[in-house]
């Protein structure tokens, strides 16, 4: 393995697309498993009529998330990122494995033990979701911005991707003896190959591109020992230089409490942006709309929907000229969104599907638009193990958002006798 030093410039930055394309897979694999959980929410009603699963497995996850994510945040610059990833890579694939295995050891059969062993599994969910998210966030946020950007396009993608799948699934089974027990088990099955890939692709593919070993070298220089892994998986060996020696200020570091303080603006924008769009979706999209002409495919239409345009809002700020960069912009922006609450509830209650699938899929848009001006503008003028452990606080002011979105959610039941 070759020694790096603080001062070496790359030659030349290979392997940038290639990449964009893992980092996209990467944020596909971070919330396939649980989209597909989410997006099978109508074989689990089925199984589980008088337990509403929508809302239930979501607020199960959440805690397990949020609790998960404040521990790994303030232990960061400790911990090793590249174990922290395949850990949760592999969790994802282990626990929609044993889905799978749970549904043909109890031959597709409701009940309160199959219900809660689901809801466990929806746990381990929310624990991976808080390595990956959060050690992909913040090792991504020390690169350039189209790496992140471009993971959390794959983030929507997997909500767009496992909607459409459903739909496809939906058609073959829905005539078939059994089919909403069929279609989620191919789901599932999906699910685990593409959690399994992933695993292999950040373990022997993401670690030795250049560009990759470049902008984890420079984080490595400025006093990352976050990195030191990867960078050994990528054939690069970390070693001291005497610069550090010459300034030791260098070397130094804000806190993650200076971090939050300089974009508490940030923090609050994340947490509001999800607060919302959890309060509304999945949970009130699935049981909440009424009954239309689309009858079972309306909630399933409604979720693609989200998904689909929730992925077009996050290529939107590639267009330089109308991507929002204002601190305070962005929070007007998050704040307005409040408005969505009436304006679904009336739409539900007095209007038709049409304005209801233009409501859901401006939801989507915007969710996906403001998540990535903040995730790409918020690291900006930091050194590395700053940008690092900003991404990994932004993620968790993002799951204390979906945290209190989920709970909130349930307040849409009150006066219909739950």
């Amino acid at each position: 393995m070759r020694n790096i030093d603080e001062n070496e410039a790359p030659v030349k930055l290979e392997g940038k697309f290639t990449a964009i394309a893992v980092c996209w897979l990467l944020g596909n694999g971070c919330l396939f498993s649980w989209n597909s959980m989410l997006t099978i929410e109508d074989y689990y009603s089925s199984l589980f009529p008088n337990y509403h699963p929508t809302r239930v497995l979501t607020l199960v996850y959440q805690p397990f998330a949020l609790g998960t994510i404040a521990l790994l945040a303030y232990y960061e610059a400790k911990l090793n990122t590249r174990i922290r990833n395949l850990f949760g890579y592999s969790l994802f694939f282990l626990s929609s494995f044993l889905l799978i295995i749970l549904d043909v050891a109890t031959s597709g059969k409701g009940g309160i033990g199959p219900f809660i062993v689901v809801c466990v599994l929806s746990g381990a969910f929310g624990v991976a979701d808080a390595h990956v998210q959060g050690g992909m966030t913040g090792d991504l946020s020390l690169m350039c911005p189209e790496f992140i950007q471009s993971f959390l396009a794959g983030v929507a993608a997997s909500g767009a991707i496992t909607s459409s799948l459903r739909l496809i699934t939906k058609a073959v089974f829905e005539n078939s003896q059994d089919g909403f027990r069929k279609g989620a088990i191919t789901f599932l099955s999906i699910s685990a190959l593409f959690e399994l890939m992933c695993v292999f692709l950040y373990a022997y593919v993401f670690s030795k591109l250049p560009i990759v070993k470049y902008y984890r070298s420079r984080a490595a220089a400025e006093g990352s020992m976050t990195v030191s892994a990867d960078l050994a998986a990528g054939g690069i060996q970390t070693v001291q230089s005497g610069g550090a020696e010459e300034d030791p200020k260098r070397l130094d570091r804000l806190s993650n409490k200076d971090l939050l303080l300089q974009n508490k603006d940030y923090a609050v924008t994340m947490f509001l942006l999800y607060v919302l769009t959890l309060s509304i979706f999945p949970g009130f999209l699935a049981e909440d709309t009424g009954k239309h002409s689309l009858g079972s495919w309306y909630a399933l239409v409604l979720i693609a929907m989200y998904n689909v345009w929730d992925l077009i809002g996050r290529y939107v700020p590639l267009i330089d000229s109308i991507k929002l960069k204002s601190r305070k912009g962005l929070l007007l922006a998050a704040i307005s969104r409040f408005a969505l609450i009436p304006a679904f509830y009336f739409t539900a209650k007095y209007g038709d599907q049409g304005w209801m699938l233009f409501l859901t899929s401006f939801l989507g848009l915007t969710h996906g638009y403001l998540n990535v001006c903040i995730f790409t503008e918020a690291p900006k003028g930091y050194k590395g193990p700053e940008q690092n452990a900003l991404g990994n606080l932004l993620v968790l002011c993002l799951l204390a958002g979906l945290f209190c979105g989920v709970t909130s959610d349930w307040l849409w039941l009150i006066g219909k006798g739950w």
